[in-house]
């Protein structure tokens, strides 16, 4: 099947920025803001969308 390399990059950019702005502030004891906090949760759900339909067919 063919994949769609644009919504796996983007998908997988998405995944990576939100996890580093969610998971990465932790050990540095800065305090994400609620708002960031919100973009980043929806950043993860849009990237894993996008990764999960980017094959022909019906979605993950």
């Amino acid at each position: 099947m063919a994949t769609d390399k644009r919504k796996v990059i983007l998908g997988g950019v998405l995944l990576a920025v939100s996890t580093a702005l969610i998971l990465g502030t932790g050990p540095l004891g800065v305090s994400v803001p609620l708002v960031g906090a919100a973009i980043a949760a929806l950043g993860l759900a849009a990237g894993a969308l996008l990764v999960g339909t980017s094959e022909e067919g019906r979605p993950v």
